[in-house]
């Protein structure tokens, strides 16, 4: 090899060198919009319906260990909201509107005491191309206040896991001209909640079978996005998207105890800034 060919190779490999931690920097950053972005608003309305809410009263009835199955209206995300302006500024609104409602299979174990533990999990079965794996864990204390069944309840409640789904560039983007998607690869992209909180409660008999219930809490939003999109050259988008926001929440409903095992509850649970989810859930204890 020529001094001429060695002195561009010696000058490559020290390029190479030298932009490589920047590179990977660049890769390997966070997009860390502020809280009144749309990208913002759109991770805190995800996780209004996510956030693992009492969904009746977990300790009504009889039996020490019930299982259930909840339902939750996954609210809609307007196309203005949806379209990004900070991360991926210019683009289309997200494919944020997946599904009509999100189920949640449920087990709650009475420890006695007052106290009690719940638990979920959304196995990863593909549905309507999403795939989730989330783990729902809550543990309450209640406080009977007398004895036609008004009580005092605390809870502490986390949401963790993660949901796949083509949120950035679904099959209709696919075909959009104008689109940075056209002719890609259907994304899949990763959305992980990470929703702690902790709320209070009070609950009533309207008379038997009906319990009624209301409350207040806090919830601590932590939600973490990935991009996983290739264009229609072969690049990857990996951008990732990180927000941490603090929520009021307030929810009310009420249990309807069938049968001495069976109880069948509805409930409202808002983030008063973000939006309005609606749950229905069947319990029978064991």
């Amino acid at each position: 090899m020529s001094y001429m060919g060695e002195s561009r190779l010696a000058t490559l490999v020290v390029l190479s060198a030298s932009l490589a931690p920047t590179l990977l920097t660049a890769q390997s950053a966070a997009c860390r919009p502020p809280d009144n972005s749309n990208e913002a608003k759109t991770l805190a309305i995800f996780s209004v319906p996510l956030a693992f809410g009492r969904a009746g009263i977990a300790n009504a009835g009889g039996g020490r260990v019930k299982f259930g199955f909840e339902l939750s209206y996954l609210p809609d995300v307007d196309e203005a909201t949806a379209t990004p302006t900070l991360c991926r500024p210019g683009k289309r609104p997200e494919n944020t509107d997946l599904l009509f409602a999100a189920p949640r299979p449920r087990i709650a174990i009475i420890l006695g005491r007052g106290f009690a533990m719940e638990a979920s999990w959304v196995p990863p079965i593909d549905l309507h191309q999403v795939k989730a794996n989330l783990v729902g864990v809550a543990l309450s204390y209640d406080v009977r206040l007398n004895d036609h069944g008004t009580a005092v309840s605390l809870r502490a409640h986390g949401t963790f896991g993660v949901i796949k789904a083509p949120i950035t560039c679904d099959d209709e983007a696919l075909q959009d001209q104008p689109s940075e998607c056209y002719q890609g690869t259907r994304s899949n992209d990763s959305y992980h909640p990470n929703i702690v909180g902790f709320d209070a409660a009070v609950r009533s008999s309207l008379g038997a079978p009906f319990q009624l219930y209301f409350g207040s809490g806090y919830n601590r939003l932590m939600p973490r996005f990935r991009v996983n999109f290739t264009n229609s050259q072969g690049q990857t988008d990996r951008q990732r998207i990180e927000v941490d926001l603090d929520r009021l929440a307030l929810f009310g409903g009420f249990t309807w105890l069938a049968a001495r095992r069976l109880g069948l509850s509805a409930e409202v649970y808002t983030a008063p800034a973000d939006a309005v989810t609606g749950r229905v859930a069947l319990r029978v204890a064991m």
